[in-house]
């Protein structure tokens, strides 16, 4: 199923221009708060009308401003999730998952009774929304989408406002119902962790652009650009200037750094993930950083070091799982940090 979207949109002093193609069934959005995410969603959705372009689903056209098509959402056949789930408050379980479906009274019974089961509610189905807990909502919200077979489903920050705990069984349990559907769902969030999880497919967006795209792991791998790195958790990034064509420099950590890959003219910054840091004992020539601790962090499954920088007031973020590091020097530290060309992240603006 191929999904389509280059439209424009104006809202006060914001402007989102979004173009986006792609034939993936698991499609992420990944942006910060206010990129234009949501909006897009509710473009295609046909809750917000954009001020021109097109959006196809498939051989459907939704929405085109020159041919004057503007669907309603209601004949787009797209299921939202939003991030609250907006069930009916004073609606039962049955009655919420009934609501906008067609047909007669019989087949509208069965094909509720059909959802109840398949997303195992028998036993709620005359509780309100506010007798339920977080996880028997989001099925509550899911059956409804699902009853009416929508042909894309959208995913709108569904678990931000979970504590941790509740949002990975609830992720678990998301993936579980969406396993066999067989159409596209796009899911728009924050968290690089969730995107990666349920995405094939990513789109990265920023101020109302999409400035990445390409398949999900391939953009976490090499994200391109220095915005895209930073959404995608890379938190050790700096200026770069190229000294040869597999040579760089690093100002901000005041190093030469040998590059696995050719380094291109429009190259202006350098990342290393925090956990790519290797711990060694031996001076080298290039990529050596001294293992100059400033401040550490101790998490329950890691530690966050961050170390100085020779003759700079950057640091370097280093995350260490626990026990990783032996007994050798004081305090288990070695004596230099290591970037491995390969694991360098070539960035330009």
């Amino acid at each position: 199923m191929s999904l389509q979207v280059t439209i424009e949109k104006k809202l006060g002093d914001f402007f989102l221009k979004a173009e986006m193609e792609t034939v993936s069934g698991r499609i992420g959005i990944l942006g910060a708060s206010g990129c234009g995410k949501s909006l897009t969603l509710k473009c295609i959705a046909g809750i917000e009308t954009p001020d021109r372009g097109r959006i196809r689903l498939d051989d459907r056209c939704l929405y085109d401003s020159e041919k004057k098509i503007n669907q309603k959402p209601r004949e787009r056949r797209l299921g939202y999730l939003f991030q609250n789930y907006a069930l009916f408050p004073a609606m039962t379980v049955e009655a919420n998952v009934a609501a906008g479906l067609r047909g007669s009274r019989r087949e509208k019974k069965e094909r509720t009774a059909q959802m109840i089961g398949r997303f195992r509610l028998e036993g709620l189905e005359k509780r309100l929304p506010g007798e339920l807990s977080g996880g028997q909502q989001q099925r509550v919200a899911l059956a409804r989408i699902m009853a009416y077979e929508p042909e894309l489903i959208m995913l709108d920050e569904p678990f931000s406002a979970l504590d941790v705990y509740l949002k990975e069984q609830l992720q678990q349990e998301m993936k579980e119902m969406l396993r066999e559907y067989p159409g596209t769902v796009v899911l728009v969030s924050h968290s690089r962790d969730e995107i990666y999880q349920f995405s094939d497919y990513l789109f990265v967006m920023e101020q109302g652009r999409v400035i990445r795209s390409g398949k999900t792991r391939e953009i976490f791998a090499d994200p391109g650009n220095r915005i895209a790195a930073r959404l995608t958790g890379c938190k050790n990034i700096s200026p770069a200037r190229k000294t040869g064509e597999f040579q760089l420099y690093a100002p901000d950590w005041n190093l030469t750094l040998q590059t696995e890959r050719r380094v291109s003219d429009r190259v202006k910054y350098v990342g290393i993930r925090a956990h790519d840091l290797e711990p060694g004992e031996q001076e080298r020539e290039t990529n050596c950083l001294p293992c100059r601790i400033g401040v550490v962090t101790e998490a329950p499954f890691e530690t966050v070091y961050l170390v100085n920088c020779p003759d700079r007031e950057a640091q370097v973020w280093w995350k260490v799982p626990k026990n990783r590091l032996d007994s050798e020097g004081p305090a288990g530290m070695p004596a230099y940090l290591y970037l491995p060309p390969k694991r360098l992240l070539l960035l330009e603006e």
